[in-house]
């Protein structure tokens, strides 16, 4: 779950691209980087930290050019180090530089193919840089069969290339390529795992992970990119688009809109806010199912990304609402942090309770979902030594069984409370709740369906295991255990 952006204008792009990656910052904490063109020259700034720390006042100024890249990262797998933050660059062919959503499965397959075949140097374990790597080896082996006209790239080689690269990876991907001298290309995986909006003001066109970063740089949301499209932006401002996958089934990921995505974003056509709504209404009707709700007292959110479904949850059931915990706004999103012992300090710095509003009472707490147990075990016992009676649980999001394979941090079963099938009493007992109530996966399909969607399916690997791109590779949960382990973070216990 990271967060990409390119702009492409008549005018400087630097603040605009930053205020972008402002907007985006909730997907990824360990790492931002931007890249512009002044149509001669790169100017490169990335590191680890927030996009206000790793691009200060100054480097804002000297990222000149009216073409750039923007990123935010947190790291699913391996290496959280500084030369792991994007964008990447090569110099050949023309001069590309690539930002990169999502993850590669086959990176085994591919990594031989780009070092042993296409004899090229990968400096990372990073599969963005060997998707660069990957797409560099393709375009120039479609050139060097062609002949330039006057120096121009012919568009068909570009979209050639993306052919080559879609055949080629299986997995996630949204990507942003910067083709020096040339323009900006945008592709996105056959299924559509991960989210990519293209948006336009005048003659400038920008491209996000999300429509909220192209409401707040002034920017009209222009629709998505499809599953398999490729879209090249030439420097003229005239936009290429063409389908270079077969047709897939879309299957967006659902947990997209349960909490990885801003509730202004509208992704796939669909309002992340008005999902979370429905999410809560369908919620609020399995509650009925398990408890009377007239032993409910006070209906409390665990800030932030529930609180849309929790208010909605309160008011279908007639229960009253309260926002007695405060969230600490300068402390990160606890879920993409990438070291556990961040993960655990960073929870109880972020909340605080307002004991009043559970002393003596029966208290319903609403989280968008229940991953490793860390956040819910430590927001029950902030609410016991509060004073809370008794303590119901309830999660939007079903049981999250399964490892994600596509971009988001949930890598390896022995991280998640709910794995192996273990009961929801058992769960509830881990986290110290009275009761834990979780949402049917059915019920999110009907809250999708209430807001408009028209797919039959969504990637929803991490609550049924079945994975949407198919037979993964036999070495492939073995590779990811090596590589998480290599992080030093304690597995043995399940952890939020």
């Amino acid at each position: 779950m990271c967060a990409i952006v390119g702009l492409l204008s008549t005018n400087e792009v630097g603040q605009t691209l930053y205020d972008a990656l402002i907007s985006l910052q909730h997907r990824g904490q360990d790492a931002a980087g931007l890249l512009t063109s002044d149509g001669q020259n790169f100017v490169l700034r990335r590191g680890n930290g927030l996009v206000s720390e790793v691009i200060t006042a100054d480097d804002r100024l000297a990222l000149r050019g009216r073409i750039g890249l923007g990123h935010v990262r947190y790291p699913t797998a391996g290496s959280a180090h500084h030369s792991e933050a994007q964008p990447f660059y090569v110099n050949a062919p023309y001069g590309l530089a690539m930002v990169h959503n999502g993850n590669l499965v086959n990176t085994t397959q591919l990594t031989q193919h780009v070092t042993q075949i296409a004899r090229r140097h990968l400096s990372t374990h990073s599969d963005s840089e060997l998707l660069l790597n990957l797409f560099a080896s393709e375009l120039q082996t479609i050139l060097s069969q062609i002949v330039e006209k006057g120096g121009t790239l012919p568009t068909n080689a570009i979209f050639s290339a993306v052919q080559q690269i879609i055949q080629r990876c299986t997995g996630a991907y949204a990507v942003l390529v910067f083709i020096a001298g040339h323009g900006l290309l945008a592709f996105r995986d056959p299924n559509g795992i991960r989210p990519l909006v293209l948006g336009r003001s005048g003659n400038a066109y920008m491209v996000a992970s999300e429509s909220s970063a192209l409401q707040t740089s002034g920017f009209k949301l222009e629709g998505d990119i499809a599953p398999g499209e490729a879209i090249f932006i030439d420097l003229k401002g005239q936009c290429h688009r063409r389908q270079c996958a077969e047709q897939a089934p879309h299957t967006p990921c659902i947990f997209e809109y349960i909490y990885l995505a801003r509730a202004d974003s509208i992704l796939n056509k669909i309002s992340v806010y008005q999902v979370r709504q429905a999410m809560g209404r369908e919620l609020a009707k399995r509650i009925t199912k398990v408890l009377d709700s007239d032993v409910i007292d006070v209906v409390i959110p665990i800030p932030e990304t529930s609180c849309t479904a929790a208010l909605q949850l309160a008011e279908t059931l007639g229960l009253r609402y309260c926002e007695g915990l405060i969230k600490n706004r300068y402390i990160g999103r606890t879920f993409i942090m990438p070291e556990q012992e961040k993960r655990e300090r960073s929870v109880r710095q972020k909340l605080n309770s307002i004991d009043r509003e559970f002393a003596g009472k029966n208290v319903l707490l609403v989280d968008d979902s229940v991953v490793r147990g860390t956040t819910s075990k430590q927001v029950v016992e902030l609410a016991r030594r509060a004073g809370a009676r008794h303590i119901y649980f309830a999660s939007v999001a079903p049981q999250v069984r399964y490892p994600n394979l596509y971009g988001v941090d949930i890598p390896s079963k022995t991280e998640l409370i709910a794995a192996e099938n273990r009961s929801d009493q058992a769960i509830a007992k881990y986290i110290g709740a009275d009761t834990i109530i979780f949402q049917k996966l059915d019920g999110l399909y009907n809250a999708m369906r209430q807001c408009g969607s028209i797919y039959e399916q969504f990637e929803d690997s991490i609550f049924t295991g079945k994975y949407i791109t198919g037979q993964l590779p036999d070495d492939y949960f073995k590779q990811l255990a090596q590589l998480r382990a290599s992080k030093a973070i304690d597995l043995s216990v399940p952890h939020d």
